[in-house]
């Protein structure tokens, strides 16, 4: 992965997009590590979060990572997302925020020279595009260690570099600071003693 100290950078973060491809990769993205970073890579002039939430919900799993990204270098950008049931009488969500990104990508691309779009869409290839066409670099990072790959072949293809988010993992990996609490061994009669390779219950994690 190539950056240049001097230039000016720019994260545009699809925040659903970041949160499945990491955890597909099976990790959690620590986003001060993250922040910190790309503010080592080059001169980092802004960082835009994007997410849709539901407006209707008394508590929302998204919240406290939104508001701790609002006050810690993050430009949040929320969307209301839309709540209905399927042809199966399934629930489901939408929430598509590539329209408030790529507006925010275009109108401040003349103060940036390189781009970096945590994104997998092929419909934000046409505004990678436009953005180069501006003399601006693209890199898009995402991941192609799954399966099905999580971006698109054409706007890989378009960006000028693709940097895959399993490369990123070691610099911005969320580390337990907690010991994970042992459940209690429920120990029947006949049974041997548990050895120490019995599994801990991992924690609730936040979506981010």
């Amino acid at each position: 992965m190539h950056f240049d100290p001097q230039e000016r950078l720019g994260l545009f973060i699809d925040g659903a997009h970041l949160y499945g491809a990491s955890r597909n990769l099976g990790f959690d993205v620590d986003y001060k590590d993250l922040l910190g970073f790309f503010r080592r890579q080059a001169r980092l002039v802004r960082a835009a979060y994007y997410t849709a939430l539901l407006e209707n919900e008394e508590y929302s799993p998204l919240r406290p990572l939104v508001d701790w990204l609002g006050y810690n270098g993050y430009c949040v950008v929320t969307k209301a997302a839309r709540e209905f049931t399927d042809s199966a009488g399934r629930r489901r969500v939408r929430g598509n925020i590539h329209i408030e990104l790529a507006v925010d990508v275009l109108t401040l691309a003349p103060r940036l020279d390189h781009v970096v779009l945590f994104a997998g869409d092929g419909d934000l290839r046409r505004m990678v595009e436009a953005v180069q066409q501006q003399g601006v670099r693209v890199s898009v990072l995402s991941t192609i260690r799954t399966q099905p790959a999580m971006v698109a072949d054409e706007l890989r293809r378009q960006a000028d570099q693709f940097i895959d988010l399993a490369e990123l993992a070691p610099d911005i990996t969320r580390r337990q600071t907690e010991p994970r609490p042992r459940p209690p061994v429920v120990r029947a009669p006949d049974r041997a003693r548990p050895t120490p390779a019995d599994p801990f219950r991992d924690p609730v994690d936040l979506p981010e």
